[in-house]
């Protein structure tokens, strides 16, 4: 387990001696005997900030994360990179602003490398019923103090000469653009919540699959995995795409369908463009990496589905958004691809909430809120644990609020997974 302090003199001194003195980045850990007060099934992102922060503000460090793979394998690898807090409905905008706070100060929390980049994102206005909208969005995210700032056409001209401003279909008109948003490195994300939990004791415990609860009289008091039974006071589950099998294991059936979103990378360009950019007529975002790919994604696959893979009609309507605003992407050879298993919930925003179960709890339905969520979800993940209630900017993500007529339903489109 490698507690040594990152620095940049301990980089050099490692390059001079021929980085032999570097650890392990975390323990891999085996299941105890005597069980835990917390199991976190799921090691991506979100279990894994949700170990550290419980072990960080709550003194539990009695804590096992179960990962079915290898730390990385799952959607926290498999995103687009995106931070934003430019939400609207005041059951998100607090939420996402919190994280991005934690953001702000993530790498200094953790001692670890995100590449962390505020360099901003950028959300293009083509109609004046879209700037009415994207106004009213500032003025939530100027409230919420997470910063707004309206661009207008000959701004946006001015950097960027590669987007097609006076499209005839879809003129740019402005954008809404929120300086403080960037991207994040994603796998470094998963790497430095493991190393910061294993370093407060947490134990990370890879190629451990839950098969399923131990539940009796109501009450779960641990897991069945491949590793065997092991035990738990609390059980919380985190596990993205896979909410809907895992939580059946238990008999419980979720609001939430899962799908596969893809993601591209083109070759390495010269820099292009320095921060996020969005099609407000199509779904379309794009960023470029620090190795110069462009970063790209759209909208999800609309069948369900389990499996990590793409599919080429997604391919072409992703990249004819890309050419409808910059056609110059249209030279750009296209590098590789991947997809990720969204937990797609019913009105587009998450759930951090006690199951029917007790002592069993659960963390889903992000959508494509995923990875930008990563630090609050944690940090409000772990205060529900810890405290038994729920942390005031997530009171609202509960899995009642179909039943109660209380939806988040941020995009405005109604009861239905893939609009979303």
């Amino acid at each position: 387990m490698s507690k040594v302090r990152y620095s940049a003199f301990k980089v050099l001194k490692e390059a001079l001696s021929g980085h032999k003195g570097w650890e392990p980045v975390w323990r891999d850990a085996e299941p105890k005997t005597e069980g835990y007060d917390v199991i976190i099934v799921g090691g991506g992102g979100h279990g894994l900030a949700t170990a550290y922060y419980l072990a960080k503000n709550h003194g539990i460090t009695n804590v096992a994360v179960l990962e079915r793979g290898w730390i990385g394998s799952g959607n926290v690898g498999r995103n687009t990179t995106i931070i934003r807090s430019n939400y609207l409905l005041p059951g998100n905008e607090p939420f996402y602003e919190l994280s991005m706070q934690l953001w702000e100060n993530l790498e200094q929390d953790i001692n670890y490398n995100a590449m962390v980049s505020q360099r901003g994102i950028m959300n293009l206005i083509h109609s004046d019923a879209q700037r009415d909208a994207f106004v009213r969005r500032a003025n939530s995210m100027l409230f919420a103090d997470a910063g707004a700032e309206y661009l207008n056409q000959d701004d946006i001209k001015d950097r960027y000469p590669f987007l097609d401003v006076k499209n005839a279909r879809f003129p740019i008109k402005g954008a809404l653009s929120q300086p403080r948003g960037g991207t994040v490195r994603h796998d470094a994300v998963a790497w430095g919540y493991a190393r910061a939990a294993s370093n407060l004791g947490v134990d990370i415990i890879q190629n451990c699959e839950v098969k399923g609860f131990n539940i009796d009289n109501g009450v779960c008091s641990g897991v069945k995995t491949t590793k065997g039974d092991i035990k738990a006071g609390r059980v919380a589950v985190c596990v993205a795409g896979s909410s809907g099998r895992v939580m059946a294991q238990a008999g419980i059936k979720l609001p939430i369908e899962s799908h596969v979103l893809q993601a591209f990378v083109t070759e390495g360009l010269k820099p292009v463009m320095d921060n996020v950019i969005t099609f407000g007529a199509g779904h379309f975002y794009c960023s470029q990496s620090d190795k110069g790919g462009l970063v790209f994604g759209g909208d999800i696959d609309a069948y369900n589905t389990y499996a990590q893979r793409g599919n080429l009609p997604v391919v072409e309507d992703v990249c004819s958004g890309g050419m409808a605003i910059m056609p110059m992407i249209g030279r750009a050879r296209l590098l590789r691809s991947w997809g990720g298993i969204m937990d797609m919930s019913m009105d587009g925003s998450p759930f951090i909430d006690k199951t029917e179960v007790n002592e069993l709890y659960f963390n889903g339905g992000w959508c494509y809120g995923g990875f930008k969520a990563t630090p609050a979800s944690g940090y409000c993940y772990a205060h529900l644990l810890a405290t038994g209630e729920y942390h005031e900017v997530a009171s609202a993500f509960r899995l009642d609020r179909f039943r109660r007529g209380a939806m988040i339903d941020e995009k405005g489109v109604g009861p239905q997974p893939n609009l979303h």
